[in-house]
């Protein structure tokens, strides 16, 4: 994959969740994890990190917005559900990119928000965990920028679930109540 990235969080105060963070991270290929603000307590997170990513890729501290640095070039991407972000199927990833995601229950600092060059969301209905929307920012980045072959397609005469064939599905299958609605309609005009 080209490129590099970062991971991290801001006033976070659930170790598990940051930990989670962290692990994927480390399998997703992050070159660095950090905490701005963040009440981390690696020992609690590395119930969920079985990896211990800490011992294995840089992981910074920064007591406050004010002192976060990033390697040069990177851009700060912020993770936040709010109206002006772009929607994560829209985003281009930049080659060298830091995300941050805010606290559990809260958003992304002025301060932050202030500091990042793209501002990106999930489009779902409410905020989803910590921990989840990282790896799937993370995924979309590797989709993104990786080389990856085109999916393969197969031809519907093939395809089949749990062994069976479309025409054994077929019989499994329920008709929805205006289907039914329907047949009864035509039966009625029939005996018309």
């Amino acid at each position: 994959m080209k490129g590099f990235f970062g991971i991290g969080v801001e006033s976070v105060s659930k170790s598990m969740n940051v930990g989670s963070l962290f692990r994927s991270g480390h399998a997703f290929g992050a070159s660095f994890i950090f905490t701005v603000n963040a009440n981390y307590n690696t020992r609690k997170g590395e119930q969920s990190d079985t990896s211990v990513s800490t011992e294995h890729i840089p992981f910074y501290k920064f007591p406050d917005a004010s002192s976060l640095v990033l390697p040069k070039l990177c851009k700060l991407v912020g993770v936040e559900l709010i109206d002006d972000a772009v929607e994560l199927p829209s985003f281009h990833h930049p080659l060298q990119a830091a995300y941050i995601l805010g606290p559990e229950r809260g958003n992304l600092s002025s301060a932050i928000l202030e500091k990042c060059s793209h501002t990106v969301k999930i489009p779902t209905k409410f905020c989803i965990n910590l921990g989840l929307a990282g790896a799937i920012i993370m995924y979309d980045r590797m989709l993104a920028l990786g080389k990856f072959p085109n999916r393969p397609t197969t031809s519907r005469k093939t395809s089949s679930a749990f062994g069976l064939n479309e025409k054994q599905m077929k019989s499994f299958e329920v008709k929805t109540p205006l289907a039914e609605l329907n047949e009864l309609k035509e039966l009625t005009l029939q005996d018309d």
